[in-house]
């Protein structure tokens, strides 16, 4: 039985030293290239008197990270516009909205021996909102800043190349007027759930 089970604890460290180590080590770069649904909460404040509901979308997403320590990297997430429409009062079109999130993020990578690379990390999002369209009149949405917090998941697929899951939250609240006059402030705190391929230089 002990040797049984000597060889069972053996053969697991093999495996586990076996499994590729993508070693985040100081001045190595990351470049992340996926999909991201961004998720609004349900409550989205008042605007002109009505309970505002800000849909969701799904846009590709692009990360660039730089190790300034082993395991501590600085990171920077960018992604295409995503649009969102917008209704009140659960039935009135107020218009959509475009927008882009690049967000600024200190991300901590723990250290294991498998393939599994679990990170957290927190910064600060800019929200640029542009292209806005209303049938009400003329909508204005200023632009966010806020902080965002992130924790995420990479299993190594060779070496240097790993498939990502991570889940993201921004504070996200903007001042909206319409024809120049203040109708109320657009609670959007949304969540990114991304689904990406990482590949490490």
């Amino acid at each position: 039985m002990t040797k049984k089970l000597a060889a069972l604890t053996l053969s697991t460290a093999l495996v586990a030293l076996a499994a590729p180590a993508f070693a985040q080590s100081q001045g190595d770069w990351t470049v992340g290239v996926g999909v991201g649904y961004l998720d609004p909460k349900s409550d989205n404040g008042t605007l002109a008197g009505f309970d505002a509901e800000i849909d969701s979308d799904t846009r590709p997403i692009f990360t660039v990270e730089y190790f300034v320590q082993d395991n501590l990297g600085i990171e920077l997430l960018a992604s295409t516009p995503y649009k969102h429409d917008v209704t009140l009062g659960g039935s009135v079109d107020a218009g959509s909205v475009k927008h882009l999130p690049p967000t600024l993020s200190l991300n901590y990578h723990f250290p294991t021996n498998s393939a599994w690379k679990p990170y957290v990390g927190a910064g600060l999002n800019y929200t640029i909102f542009f292209e806005e369209d209303s049938p009400l009149g003329d909508l204005d949405l200023d632009n966010s800043f806020g902080v965002s917090l992130q924790a995420g998941l990479d299993y190594m697929v060779t070496e240097k190349g790993a498939v990502r899951l991570n889940v993201r939250w921004f504070d996200i609240d903007s001042d909206v007027k319409l024809d120049g006059n203040d109708i109320g402030t657009a609670e959007i705190d949304p969540f990114l759930i991304g689904l990406s391929y990482v590949h490490r230089f």
